[in-house]
């Protein structure tokens, strides 16, 4: 057995599921509602990573709404089936990407919505959190968009 087969099994154990039991407060407190809803053929594409203690992938959001505006923090806490209203704020694009790191995903959000983009950031306790880039897309009755998870210490 060569070096590499014996690092690659090493490789394949380590990666097994031990079967420890994993608390399932934790998991409801970061699990979110993404997708009820087709996702838009632009935000199939985006590939790209959230740069936290976490380094998450960003993920698509296509969700039913029928209001035409963006939903204020109150109903985008019962669009993604979050526990508390008091841990969801928006920002600004600008504050969300003050150097200009996820244009694309940006770009992506815009086209498909309607040209704009609000930034959701949803808290799951103290260092675990959720940015939620959507926009309006009003013809299909939807909200679009990409989330990606963040662990902030």
């Amino acid at each position: 057995m060569s070096s590499d087969d014996a690092y690659s099994s090493f490789l394949d154990q380590a990666a097994q599921d031990t079967g420890a039991s994993k608390s399932s407060a934790s998991a409801k407190s970061t699990s979110t509602k993404a997708v009820d809803t087709e996702v838009p053929i632009e935000l199939q594409s985006v590939e790209q990573y959230y740069t936290s203690e976490a380094d998450e992938p960003f993920e698509p959001v296509s969700l039913r709404w029928d209001g035409n505006n963006m939903p204020s923090e109150k109903e985008f806490t019962g669009l993604i089936g979050h526990a508390s209203e008091a841990s969801i704020e928006t920002m600004t694009p600008k504050e969300f990407d003050p150097q200009s790191q996820y244009k694309e995903v940006l770009q992506a959000v815009e086209k498909a919505g309607d040209g704009k983009s609000r930034i959701y950031r949803v808290s799951h306790g103290k260092t675990r959190v959720e940015y939620y880039v959507v926009g309006l897309d009003k013809e299909k009755g939807r909200v679009v968009g990409m989330k990606a998870k963040a662990v902030e210490s």
